[in-house]
């Protein structure tokens, strides 16, 4: 009977990197000879190489091969069958079994539209697998495959204890070269930006990952899953990305349970701290995230969020992008309370904000790129025709009617229509009270601008002209 757990060898890791310099060094001294097979640094290179070998062993059984099904999909009403061809959107991928009953996690990338895919395991046997859920947002899915027998399977590990220099095993089917092992290192942590999800926070690794590995696991030196692969970037050599695997089990249960992912919702538009909003908000560059706007009625709102916020901490964890801040939030649940630390006026202080549910629908606002130039504004009370051309829910404050050509606010993205409601934090009501705050204004000093753009806020730093 096949022993489903991967077996941990904890007692010869520690001694192996204790002295894998010390052997190193024995080898490279005797390199004009060939060194003796009982020396002692070629027994600990020996020792270090058969944990990789015996890894490789045990955990390839449990990745699969997944491409699109090739037995003929029933039409739904309507529909013109489509016999054989490959679902829209999926491709031959990896994936790993991570539970004896048939549990498969991979990609959803690797799915696509499909509601079932082909799954071949290593003894050649093939399964007609079931798409369980997706999620697009994490780049996550999962796969049901219906067995006689206990299949072969593989924990999913603790990815926020992974570090950076720590070996990894990447296993996969790239080019259609079934259950390919690459060893490597993690080369970072907590990559964000890549653009390839909604919710980023990829571990980065140099194990060698090509087309084809989407889907199949990245092991610690334990034989634990801690990341699902998923992209790497085009021309360059050594850099691919994982999924972690605290992210893959929170998705996983989710679309296991329910087929879909809920996820929680703050209710605020949020904005990085460039170093000019850091100086009007007295904080340092990048420290935390700036809420620019609360939803009236929304959670945030009802917790007591307010714009102008500097959001530093959530649940104790450090918030210092809106990348983090968005993912944070997605993991939590609808109902719970979510703990804030926030920054107002230079004053620390803690607010609880108990989370709603994240819809589809949900936007965010757009925020304009915030170069350094001149003030160059025409303004005019807001007035109900006004507020409805523009699509303007609020009943004060003052509409820009012309923005000069290369001035600070053309190139800052300010447009005939937004509505002006604050100067350096100050609340504007009206045209006198704008032109009133402009005057306080010296030469060559920035100013601090909130404004609603159908019905959407942000804010601008501008620079005015020095004497």
């Amino acid at each position: 009977m096949w022993n489903s757990k991967i077996s941990r060898k904890r007692n010869i890791i520690p001694m192996l990197i204790a002295t894998l310099s010390l052997a190193f060094v024995s080898v490279a001294a005797a390199a004009s000879a060939a060194p003796p097979k009982d020396s002692a640094g070629t027994k600990v290179l020996q020792d270090l190489q058969n944990v990789f070998v015996d890894l490789a062993d045990r955990v390839k059984p449990t990745v699969v091969n997944i491409s699109p099904a090739t037995h003929p999909i029933a039409p739904k009403p309507g529909e013109s069958p489509r016999g054989g061809r490959p679902p829209e959107g999926s491709g031959s991928g990896s994936g790993v079994i991570i539970d004896k009953k048939g549990y498969i996690v991979t990609n959803n990338h690797v799915v696509g539209e499909a509601a079932e895919v082909e799954v071949r395991l290593s003894d050649k046997s093939h399964f007609t697998g079931k798409v369980v859920g997706k999620d697009p947002d994490t780049d996550v899915a999962v796969v049901k495959i219906e067995a006689s027998h206990d299949l072969p399977y593989v924990s999913l590990g603790d990815s926020s204890t992974v570090k950076v220099g720590q070996w990894v095993i990447a296993v996969g089917n790239p080019f259609g070269l079934d259950r390919t092992v690459t060893v490597g290192v993690v080369s970072a942590l907590g990559r964000e930006n890549v653009n390839l999800s909604r919710y980023e926070d990829f571990i980065q690794t140099d194990a060698s990952i090509n087309p084809g590995n989407s889907g199949g696991p990245l092991f610690n030196i334990n034989g634990e899953v801690i990341g699902i692969n998923t992209a790497i970037i085009n021309f360059a050599q050594g850099i691919g990305f994982a999924i972690p695997s605290n992210m893959v089990q929170n998705v996983m249960n989710q679309l296991i349970a329910k087929g879909r992912v809920v996820r929680g919702w703050l209710g605020v538009g949020i904005q990085p701290v460039t170093a000019e909003l850091a100086s009007k908000f007295n904080v340092k560059e990048e420290e935390g995230v700036l809420v620019h706007e609360v939803f009236e009625g929304d959670h945030a709102s009802k917790g007591g969020m307010q714009p102008g916020h500097i959001i530093v901490k959530l649940d104790g964890k450090i918030v210092d992008t809106p990348q983090t801040l968005s993912r944070l939030i997605a993991q939590l649940q609808p109902g719970k309370d979510a703990a804030f630390e926030i920054i107002r006026d230079g004053k620390q202080k803690n607010l609880t904000v108990r989370l709603g549910e994240r819809k589809e629908e949900a936007v965010t606002a757009s925020i304009p790129k915030q170069p350094e130039m001149v003030l160059g504004l025409n303004v005019q009370d807001l007035t109900p025709e006004l507020a409805d051309r523009f699509k303007l829910k609020d009943e004060k404050g003052v509409l820009v009617t012309k923005v000069e050509p290369g001035s600070a606010a053309d190139s800052e993205g300010i447009k005939e229509g937004d509505l002006i409601k604050e100067i350096n934090r100050n609340k504007i009501a009206n045209a006198e009270e704008f032109k009133s705050a402009i005057e306080k204004v010296k030469k060559g000093e920035s100013v601090l601008i909130r404004i609603i753009r159908e019905n959407r806020a942000f804010y601008v730093v501008l620079k005015t002209q020095p004497e």
